[in-house]
């Protein structure tokens, strides 16, 4: 069965965008996400390329950053700019725009972290 969380499931908001399921305010506002710790994985980060959703443009993904919100962010900005890309962090995940993922395994590999080419 089922179970709706008490703060019902609002998830978009004509007038602020994506809302936080949990507290019900913007996404930009929201402080419970950031306020959690990152999920624990098993300490290997994995990179892959992605074209699914994207227009058949690739995009190049990193999973496995057990990080907080503001370190991913971070984080993240450096890879884009080491890249010379753009690029986002959605739910945990970076995504860097264009195929990036031998330059972001030898920048994360100097980094200290383990990493891992996923897919194809």
């Amino acid at each position: 069965m089922k179970q709706r969380s008490p703060t019902g499931g609002l998830v978009y908001s004509t007038d602020a965008g994506r809302m936080c399921p949990s507290c019900r305010q913007a996404i930009a506002q929201c402080t419970c996400s950031k306020a959690r710790p990152a999920a624990a994985g098993d300490g290997i980060v994995r990179i892959s390329r992605e074209t699914k959703g994207r227009g058949g443009k690739a995009v190049t993904v990193v999973r496995g950053l057990a990080m907080e919100a503001t370190a991913l962010d971070a984080l993240a900005k450096q890879l884009k700019a080491a890249c010379g890309s753009g690029g986002t962090v959605k739910d945990g995940v970076v995504e860097v725009q264009g195929d990036h993922a031998d330059k972001l395994t030898a920048l994360l590999k100097a980094q200290g972290f383990a990493v891992k080419r996923a897919g194809g």
